[in-house]
């Protein structure tokens, strides 16, 4: 696959790159694919949430009931 880039995109890509924060355009690339992917799964079970009856209250007892659940013994 060939992406092509305006000489300012470009060169920002590249600055990633020699900062050592990618170690490749390649890399830098499958990243924001990686991260637009997990956006758009995040904003899926936020709208499936939204959209979902209420599970009730959330309130200081219902906080209180989840740490004794996670909490051993």
């Amino acid at each position: 696959m060939n992406v092509s880039l305006p000489s300012e995109l470009r060169e920002f890509v590249d600055g990633k790159v020699h900062e050592g924060a990618y170690s490749s355009t390649s890399e830098y690339v499958r990243e924001l694919i990686r991260r637009d992917k997990d956006r758009q799964r995040l904003r899926q079970l936020l709208l499936d949430g939204a959209a979902s009856p209420s599970a009730g209250d959330a309130d200081a007892e219902f906080f209180a009931t989840l740490r004794q659940r996670i909490t051993p013994g």
